[in-house]
This record gives structure tokens, sequence and C-alpha cells, in this order.
């Protein structure tokens, strides 16, 4: 048998070498040429720097590759991916694809498979896909509004400014240190007062507890039964000391309600004060007094 020539096996291990490294590139993009695969197609207004290559997951879980991306010229803003899956992966119909954004900006895709048992998406088919950019967006839709606040940010800092640059701040500024100092020797004052005067204060407190409970005892002791008896007679006495004077049938009653008796004194008070009328204006008609005797009239 003739052996292969120089040339030949030169020629074969260069093919091989080609092949090997064609196999090797793709698998490094995670392309597995001789694995069976699924392909469906993603339609996309969208696709924020997706490339090919990039992983297709299903549930968090590693299920394909975008395997080529296609602009459609004849309707625009329409970007369309071809995904290789796993043939063992089923599709439910209503499913779509989602585009999310890392923290490092890299892209990857995600089927968000719908809840349909019954029916399942073929081979070839078309879903529909969106765009989230997560945090990344939402950081770039804040951006608007941080621009209109800059201005509002602006003039706030500026009234700070103006604000400790005002005399009158520090000036505060030393009241409010002063009224500090000050609380703070009231405090010292109150805790001396606490630890010197409070044990007398707390003694008093104790004997006059001590006083309460010596008149409680005390009160005890008394007889109540005996003392609302002795109530009740000399409620009883002055009872019937209020009846006697209220009857006509005494000297009391008699004198309290008979008017002849006040009938008697108003004459007596009235013959008083015109006789002693009367001896002021003639003294002389009741008083006597002559050094040589009595003298006749």
């Amino acid at each position: 048998m003739k052996l292969l020539s120089k040339e030949v096996r030169i020629g074969i291990a260069g093919v091989a070498a080609l092949c090997i490294l064609v196999y090797g590139i793709n698998y490094l993009k995670g392309i597995h040429l001789f694995k069976p695969t699924s392909y469906f197609y993603v339609k996309f207004t969208n696709v924020n720097g997706l490339t090919k290559s990039t992983p297709v997951f299903a549930d968090g879980y590693r299920v394909g590759i975008v395997r080529d991306l296609i602009y459609d010229y004849t309707t625009a803003g329409r970007v369309v991916a071809e995904i290789d899956v796993d043939p063992e992966l089923r599709i439910p119909a209503g499913s779509s694809a989602e585009l999310t954004t890392d923290m490092l900006g890299g892209m990857k895709m995600s089927l968000l498979l719908a809840n349909n048992p019954r029916q399942r998406m073929e081979v070839g088919d078309t879903l529909q896909g969106t765009l989230n950019n997560g945090m990344m967006g939402q950081v770039g839709d804040m951006m608007p509004q941080v621009e209109r606040m800059l201005p509002k940010l602006d003039s706030i800092l500026c009234s700070i400014n103006n604000l400790l640059a005002d005399p009158a701040l520090m000036a505060t500024l030393h009241h409010v240190e002063g009224l500090t100092a000050n609380l703070n020797a009231t405090s010292q004052q109150l805790n001396r007062m606490m630890s010197h005067d409070m044990p007398a204060l707390t003694g008093k407190l104790n004997r006059i507890g001590d006083n309460m409970v010596t008149i409680t005892d005390n009160l005890k002791t008394i007889d109540y039964a005996a003392a609302m008896s002795k109530v009740d007679a000399t409620l009883a006495n002055v009872k019937r000391l209020t009846d006697q004077l209220n009857s006509r049938d005494n000297t009391i009653g008699l004198l309290l309600h008979d008017p002849t008796l006040y009938n008697n004194l108003s004459a007596t008070t009235a013959n008083a004060a015109s006789l002693l009328q009367d001896l002021q204006a003639h003294p002389k008609r009741y008083v006597h007094f002559s050094l040589f005797g009595k003298k006749e009239k």
C-alpha cells in the first residue's frame, strides 16, 4: 500500500486544524455544532445592543443562544432575532421574550413562558419581544426629572449659603450655647439638690406617713356607734327645745309669741326716753342742791 504523500498529510492536518478551530470558536460562543437545536424568531422594536451568541434563559436557566440578528428593512423599527434553544424545551403558545440589561451593561434574553400546557409553539414560529432596561433604564428615565430639579437645588444651596453667612445665625448659635450652659448648670444644681435635700425630704415624708398611720389607727379605735347615739340624743334635745320655743304652752313660748310683752317693752322704752329728755331739759326738777338749805317753791 502506497503511503500518503507529505503534501496530502499536510492538507489533511490543515483541514482538521481548521475544523477544530471553527468548532472551538463556536463552542466558546456557546454554539454546539453537533448538538440538535430548535430555532425560533423573536421580534423587537429595539434590541439595545443585543449581539449574536447572547445567552437565552428560561426561568433563570440557560436554554439556548442568539444565533443571528436580522433587521427588517421592509418594516422600520423592527429587528428579528433568531434563537437556538434546546429541542427538549416546549414553549407554550402565548409566550414572549424580554431583553434585560445587567449592572455591567451586558444584555441577556429571557423567555417568558406562558401558562398554556395544551398548546405549544412549533419550530420556526415567531415570539413577541420587549425591552426592559432594568435599573439603568430607570436611571435614564429619572434624568429629565433630575435636570428639572437642578435649578431648584441650586436655589436651595444659595439660600443655605446666605443663611450660613448671616451674622444673626452666629449670634443665635452663641445664644443657644449660653442656653445650653445654663441648662447644664441647672441640671448640676438639680443633681446636687437631689443628692443632698432629697434624703431629708424623704425622711419628712416618711414621718408624715407614720403620723398618718397613727391617726388612722386612732380612728379605728373610736366607737362610732356610741358617738352617733350621743349625736342623735343631742339632736333630739335640740328638737325638743325648738318645739318648746315654738309652743305657747310654756313661759318661754309665751315670751316669744305674746305681743303684749313686746308692746310693754316698747312703752317702757318710750317712757324712759321721754324721762331722759325731760331730765336733760329740766334737771332742777329732779335734783335739788343748796348750801343754805332747801328753798321753798
